[in-house]
C-alpha cells in the first residue's frame, strides 16, 4: 500500500485536494491529521487535561465560555471545549516564548495524533485500499515524511495569493494574526524544493495560483498519472496487500531511502548557508 504524504501551508489548496482524491475517480481514504488533532483533545482526553493543566492558569479564555448553550462541566459533562482562538494566540509566532508554548502544545498532541494515524494506516492496508493519503500539514516538521512512498506538496508561487486567501476564508484574523499562522507552517516554496529533492516519483509538487479545474487537471495529470500510475501500478498493491512480509520489506526500504534523501537535504541546506 502506497503511503501518500499530502502537505503545503494554510490557504493554499491542501484541504481541496484532499477532497478531490477522497472522492471519484480516486476513492482514497484521506487520514487528516487537523481531524485527529481535534479528536485527541477534546474533552475529557489526556490531551485536554494536559493543555488545560499548562495553558489554563495563563490564559482566562482558554475555554469556550459558558452560557445558555454550553454547560459549566460542558456539554458531555467532561469539561467544556477549548477556546481554538485563544489557545492559536498562545502558539502562532515567533517570540521565544510563543515557541516554548508551541513546542510544549506540539509535546501534547503529536504523540497522540502518531498513533491514532498508525492505526488508522494499519485499517486502510487490512481492507485492502491501494494507497491512503496522511494529510498532515507539517510532515517535513515532524518527519513524518520518512514513512511515505510519495510526497505531495500543494503550494503558490506568490505568497501575496496565499495572504489573500487566507484573509477573504478568516476574515477575523488581524492582518499580523494572518502572518503568524503563515509563518508558523514553514516556507510552502521550500516544502516544494525538499519534495522534489525525494526524486522522480517519490515527491510531487502541484501549484494552485490558478482556478480549481486548473488545480484539478493538475492532480489528475502530474500526480495521479505521472505518478501514482507510473511508479505504484495496482498489481503492485495487491502483492503487497497479499504478502505482508513483503509490504514490510517495502516499507523499511522506504524508510531508509528517505532518511538518505533528509541526510541529502540537510547537507544542501548547510552548504547554503556556509556561503551567507
Amino acid at each position: 500500500m502506497l503511503l501518500i504524504g499530502l502537505t503545503g501551508s494554510i490557504a493554499t489548496g491542501k484541504s481541496t485536494v484532499s477532497s478531490l482524491l477522497s472522492s471519484p475517480p480516486y476513492d482514497l481514504p484521506i487520514i487528516d491529521a487537523d481531524l485527529l488533532a481535534r479528536k485527541v483533545v477534546e474533552p475529557g482526553t489526556a490531551g485536554y487535561n494536559a493543555i488545560v493543566s499548562y495553558f489554563g492558569p495563563t490564559t482566562p479564555d482558554l475555554l469556550v465560555p459558558s452560557g445558555p448553550d454550553m454547560p459549566e462541566n460542558g456539554p458531555t459533562g467532561k469539561g467544556r471545549p477549548l477556546n481554538r482562538p485563544a489557545l492559536g494566540r498562545r502558539v502562532f509566532g515567533d517570540s521565544p516564548e510563543v515557541r516554548k508554548d508551541r513546542a510544549r502544545l506540539n509535546s501534547i498532541v503529536h504523540p497522540a495524533v502518531r498513533k491514532a494515524m498508525a492505526l488508522a494506516v494499519l485499517k486502510a492496508y487490512a481492507k485492502g485500499y491501494r494507497a491512503v493519503v496522511l494529510d498532515i500539514p507539517l510532515l517535513f516538521e515532524s518527519q513524518l515524511d520518512k514513512f511515505c512512498g510519495t510526497v505531495l506538496v500543494v503550494g503558490v508561487k506568490d505568497p501575496k495569493v496565499q495572504m489573500e486567501r487566507l484573509r477573504a476564508r478568516d476574515p477575523h484574523l488581524s492582518q499580523e494574526d494572518a502572518e503568524n499562522r503563515v509563518r508558523s507552517q514553514g516556507d510552502v516554496r521550500e516544502k516544494a524544493e525538499r519534495a522534489l529533492e525525494r526524486g522522480e516519483g517519490r515527491g510531487c509538487v502541484v501549484w494552485n495560483d490558478g482556478d480549481k479545474r486548473e488545480l484539478e487537471e493538475q492532480v489528475r495529470r502530474v500526480f495521479w498519472q505521472g505518478v501514482v500510475e507510473k511508479y505504484s501500478p495496482r498489481w503492485w498493491a495487491w502483492f503487497l496487500w497479499m504478502c505482508p512480509p513483503a509490504a514490510v520489506v517495502s516499507a523499511l526500504w522506504n524508510y531508509w531511502a528517505n532518511l538518505r534523501v533528509d541526510r541529502r537535504w540537510k547537507e544542501k541546506k548547510e552548504a547554503e548557508r556556509a556561503k551567507l
